[in-house]
């Protein structure tokens, strides 16, 4: 963090949940959160484990697919099945078990060439039996219940939008689709299963609107604000939180000559509004009043108490700013939700000028590491046997243009 700058700057650290990253965040004392990606992708493989005949389904699947994937006469006996039904040519896609949106997609895959691979089957020499029409129905069911997570995976491991702040909203919204799903589906399964994901999702991911920079994330967000909570409750400590952050901002921007009004106060007294003038204007003339009657006094005895009620004054009238504003942000309507939150922001920094620094600082947290392993695998793939005398200057430029072009 020295050596690149970062020092102070880092809002927060995004990791997965291995220990060493955990420490590293502690050792560090940066705030840190979980990669959400990672935390999506635990949730779905231990809902999997705990569904026995589901598992047995997806390892009869695994072999169904591997066998078409290894036989080169079996590819082309379903090639040539799917040109025979004038169907585009797929091909079936294989697992990998580190991943479980890989099993999600080989699932898709194998129950779209449903019919294609019963015909491939039953012209092949083959032991490899095929998924029967219950197991199909199961497997539909819970892909069913499956692809709001896949949805929420790849939507928060964008990297060029805002992705922090839709993790609480995101969750929220998983749960209300879980429910409906299970209400829906027929296969008992299914139902299962989704039981499992909602008491994972429940267990692992409810601490998320409770953590700090999530829950301002979402405050700040303009299209989300209170919406996103699971509960009242919670939205309600957000607002607490953003209260407080939004006073330490006005606290650390005051000078000496901050009683007296600025520019920017004056060039827009309607967008402040009559309340917040009417508390400015009560402060500086109790604060003014309060100075002539100890400069006058002339009593030592009574300047230390003196001192402490004008301190009093001044925090209570910092804590009415802050809460002015924000309120202000919070009743106006939401916007909608393809708007650019940041441009947003950007048109309304002179309106909520704390807020705005606030915004800045939070919104720019990445709800997922994955873009960031993203360029590491990318570096594995441009240094490799072959190409092993680039130089760092060389790769570096190499990586750049890939990831910005």
């Amino acid at each position: 963090m020295e050596v690149w700058g970062t020092t102070n700057k880092v809002t927060c650290l995004v990791t997965d949940g291995a220990a060493n990253m955990i420490a590293c965040g502690t050792e560090l004392r940066l705030r840190h959160t979980i990669c959400i990606a990672h935390t999506l992708n635990l949730i779905v493989k231990k809902a999997l484990e705990l569904t026995p005949v589901f598992s047995d389904i997806r390892t009869k699947a695994r072999k169904l697919v591997g066998y078409f994937r290894s036989s080169t006469t079996a590819k082309e006996k379903l090639a040539q099945v799917q040109h025979d039904m004038g169907r585009p040519k797929l091909k079936l896609l294989q697992e990998v078990e580190t991943r479980w949106n890989n099993t999600f997609h080989m699932l898709h895959r194998l129950v779209d060439l449903r019919e294609p691979v019963g015909a491939a089957l039953a012209g092949l020499q083959t032991d490899i039996p095929s998924l029967t029409s219950e197991e199909y129905n199961t497997v539909s069911g819970c892909l069913s219940l499956l692809s709001s997570f896949n949805d929420a995976t790849v939507e928060l491991s964008a990297e060029e939008n805002v992705s922090g702040s839709k993790v609480v909203p995101l969750l929220k919204m998983l749960e209300q689709m879980l429910q409906e799903d299970i209400t829906n589906t027929a296969a008992a399964v299914a139902r299962e299963m989704g039981d499992h994901l909602i008491r994972q999702l429940r267990e692992r991911l409810h601490t998320f609107q409770s953590m700090s920079i999530m829950s301002l994330a979402t405050l700040l967000h303009p299209r989300f604000k209170v919406i996103g909570f699971f509960s009242s409750t919670k939205a309600t400590e957000a607002i607490k939180r953003l209260t407080s952050e939004c006073a330490a901002v006005i606290r650390s921007a005051q000078t000496p000559e901050s009683d007296q009004p600025s520019t920017s106060q004056d060039a827009q007294p309607a967008a402040r509004g009559s309340f917040y003038l009417v508390l400015r204007s009560i402060f500086i003339i109790t604060t003014l009043t309060n100075m002539v009657c100890v400069y006058f006094s002339g009593n030592k005895l009574w300047r230390h108490l003196d001192e402490s009620v004008m301190h009093a004054r001044r925090i209570q009238s910092v804590t009415a700013d802050a809460t002015v504003e924000g309120q202000r942000f919070l009743s106006e309507p939401n916007i909608g939700r393809m708007e650019d939150p940041l441009l947003y922001w950007e048109g309304q920094k002179c309106i909520y000028p704390n807020l705005y620094k606030l915004a800045v600082g939070f919104l720019c947290t990445p709800a997922s590491s994955v873009p960031c392993e993203r360029v590491f695998s990318k570096e594995g793939e441009v240094v490799s046997k072959k190409r092993n005398r680039l130089s760092p200057n060389t790769v570096e430029k190499l990586l750049f243009l890939n990831k910005n072009e």
